[in-house]
């Protein structure tokens, strides 16, 4: 059995992204976006209060109007939440003719991507997805990913990335050596860590490890 949707992760910095739709949905999708840095046009008619509250602060732009086919060719990625299905049907035509990628929303069959349910931690990002056929299942398991991953995640992501940097910054090392390094970090206790040490402490716990110390 393949599968339709391959999970990955793409950047979406400075890239053009065409929101039409101005609802409680749209909204939802554009908050989404701005979390990630995309450059986003929004196309509406009637747009939600805040999503002019996002245009006044420049935040997106806001072209308030219906969709005027085939401007989602002109986009790098386009999210169709329109309450109108034809308008839904047509930007999905118009982004597929011209191989951009298009989600619309609550239509799996018309999307070449979908939005999973995340659990984010500084640069740890946990997602869940049902391919679009149970989104609730995603959503219920993302309040589970949560538990798993509270709030102190935040830090440990951090001090992960700070320590691979580090790490790496050494020079060349032995796979086996590197494994050590690595296992050190994962093997900490970093829920009391956090709790009694101080940043300039688990600075140097950090350095230790990388010297070999604590085997």
């Amino acid at each position: 059995m393949s599968n339709k949707y391959l999970p990955i992760s793409i950047s979406l910095t400075g890239r053009n992204c065409l929101v039409v739709g101005g609802g409680n949905v749209a909204l939802r999708k554009i908050d989404t976006l701005l979390e990630y840095d995309a450059t986003i046009t929004v196309v509406a008619p009637k747009p939600d209060k805040k999503i002019g509250y996002y245009a006044e602060r420049d935040k997106l732009t806001l072209i308030t109007r219906e969709y005027q086919s085939p401007e989602a060719a002109d986009f790098g990625l386009v999210v169709s939440a329109s309450s109108d299905r034809t308008v839904n049907q047509q930007v999905h035509k118009d982004a597929t003719g011209a191989r951009v990628p298009v989600n619309v929303v609550d239509n799996p069959a018309l999307c070449d991507f979908i939005f999973p349910a995340v659990t984010k931690r500084n640069c740890l990002t946990v997602a869940v997805s049902t391919d679009g056929k149970a989104p609730f299942l995603a959503a219920y398991l993302r309040l589970i990913l949560d538990d798993i991953f509270p709030e102190r995640w935040d830090r440990i992501a951090r001090y992960a990335a700070v320590f691979r940097a580090t790490l790496q910054a050494q020079g060349p090392m032995g796979r086996e050596d590197k494994l050590r390094c690595l296992n050190r970090f994962l093997g900490a206790d970093w829920k009391e860590i956090l709790k009694e040490k101080s940043e300039d402490q688990i600075d140097q716990e950090m350095a230790g490890w990388l010297k070999g110390e604590k085997d």
